[in-house]
């Protein structure tokens, strides 16, 4: 009996002290929030696209606040729109905020948050990463790939041009674009083309557009099923993004099985990495495989697709500056020879034009949630564990305290030193996209080469609307049509060349 009322005492003492501490342990010292936080859903209702414009309203409501804060259901969320503070993060909280949230879409898309992109920080991720550097994106690896991305700018450039005629002629840029990035990544992953030369109404062609555009649509850190997880009872997302997942895995795994019963090895992606599974079977599975492919699918297509339509449609609503960059390549390169990616080194003025095009459209404007792993500090504020940070790139990229007359397309901005140290459409730290050099490679090549073999009109009169449509990647509004022929003086090179 006695030992009974001894137990009871201590779990008593125990239980009290518990609760003791649970009163006096101090709040953390959050950054300001929105007072119109709702109960159980928290600030959820808020969440309304384009979510960097969002964002940047709540900012400016609280006082042009560089961190606030959210309550998204049962997850709390830091907002950072500081280029300061995302320096602090991804440097001095770089391993700690490392880690990615475990969202739905990457649950079933991304392998379980096996792949480089969702991985969470560990092994695991360095080994990918590790991966990434050596067969996909190093200097000796981009080198190898080369004469695939020559050949897909050439071929956009022939069909734009209609054969190299000298009428001018309307076009629709936004599916050229996404043909020529998709046909180059796809390449580059398992030697396949799917559109362009009439390749493009092949049903299995026009079901993996759709398959991509799907994906694309689903991603972001805006879904209020991952924020609320009752939803899943009256919701379909988790049951849609299942489907479309195995519809995913369908296509990458029928790549992968091309590849392993073709006769001859080729110099893709799939081809090393199943040279690896042979002697390291163990780790080089086809699920590592198949990450590997979705991410350099996913990253590298609509990014840069979307990139590149903006920074014509910009050159299109000034041509000042479209004819700068026709007379730097005119003076560097020449009217004998088309433009190289070694020549990109010798062309600055065309490579600040897609830095003020990452500027002002960044391709991935929130770039990609990150998680704190432990307690931290961030700025002043304490962040606890398990915090969800979101990155507004696109309102760190228009901040007047930054920039000079922010929201104008300005390249020569870029002229002053330690400008483009500024920017970070890739991200920073240890999870900033590994492809970034590929990206600069082909969106150079592509602009360069669209402004030396062509001459561009807008359609009418007016400017093109600049205005942003709904997705991840901030596509434009309306899709760009614009006026172009051949170049005569380029033409006959171009013949003699392709």
């Amino acid at each position: 009996m006695e030992m009974k009322t001894l137990i009871f005492s201590v779990l008593f003492i125990v239980l009290t002290l518990r609760f003791l501490v649970g009163k006096i342990k101090p709040k953390p010292n959050l950054p300001p929030s929105p007072s119109w936080s709702l109960p159980v859903i928290g600030h959820l209702r808020l969440l309304k696209p384009p979510i960097h414009r969002t964002f940047l309203s709540l900012s400016k409501s609280l006082g042009d606040a560089p961190l606030f804060s959210l309550q998204l259901g049962n997850r709390l969320v830091f907002v950072n729109s500081s280029h300061s503070i995302s320096e602090e993060c991804f440097t001095k909280n770089d391993v700690v905020l490392a880690n990615r949230p475990n969202f739905i879409l990457a649950k079933y898309v991304a392998y379980d948050h096996t792949t480089m992109i969702a991985a969470s920080y560990g092994d695991h991720w360095r080994n990918l990463r590790r991966i990434g550097s050596v067969e996909i994106f190093s200097n000796h690896r981009l080198n190898s790939f080369l004469s695939i991305r020559r050949d897909e700018v050439r071929r956009l450039v022939l069909r734009l041009s209609r054969n190299l005629s000298q009428e001018f002629g309307k076009v629709e840029m936004k599916s050229m674009l996404s043909d020529l990035t998709f046909n180059n990544i796809i390449r580059m992953v398992a030697g396949k083309r799917y559109y362009g030369d009439g390749v493009e109404d092949d049903p299995e062609a026009k079901r993996v557009r759709q398959l991509i555009a799907d994906v694309v649509a689903s991603a972001g850190a805006g879904n209020a099923v991952d924020y609320l997880p009752v939803l899943r009872l009256v919701s379909d997302y988790e049951t849609r993004v299942k489907k479309l997942a195995g519809r995913l895995d369908e296509f990458l795994q029928g790549l992968v099985d091309e590849k392993r019963e073709a006769k001859e090895k080729g110099n893709t992606m799939v081809d090393h990495l199943l040279s690896l599974q042979e002697s390291q079977p163990d780790y080089f599975t086809d699920r590592i495989i198949k990450g590997n492919m979705l991410g350099l699918i996913l990253a590298g297509t609509d990014t840069t697709a979307v990139t590149l339509e903006w920074a014509l449609s910009n050159l299109l609503n000034h041509p000042d500056v479209l004819s700068k960059a026709r007379d730097e390549i005119d003076r560097i390169v020449g009217l004998d020879n088309l433009i190289e990616e070694s020549d990109i080194s010798n062309l600055p003025y065309l490579q600040n034009i897609v830095s003020e095009t990452l500027r002002l459209y960044p391709a991935a404007p929130m770039l990609i949630p990150h998680v704190a792993s432990e307690d931290c500090k961030v700025g002043r504020y304490d962040m606890p564990r398990g915090t969800i940070l979101l990155t507004n790139v696109w309102a760190i990229h228009r901040d007047p305290n930054l920039w000079d007359d922010p929201t104008s397309f300005k390249p020569e901005r870029f002229e002053k030193e330690g400008e483009a140290q500024k920017l970070m459409p890739f991200g920073l730290g240890r999870r900033a996209c590994p492809g970034s050099a590929l990206a600069h490679r082909l969106i150079n090549l592509t602009l360069g080469s669209l402004i030396q073999c062509l001459e561009w009109e807008r359609v009418g009169e007016e400017e093109v609307d600049l205005s942003e449509g709904k997705g991840v990647t901030m596509p434009k509004a309306k899709p760009l049509e614009a006026m172009c022929r051949a170049r005569a003086p380029v033409a006959n090179v171009f013949h003699e060349t392709t």
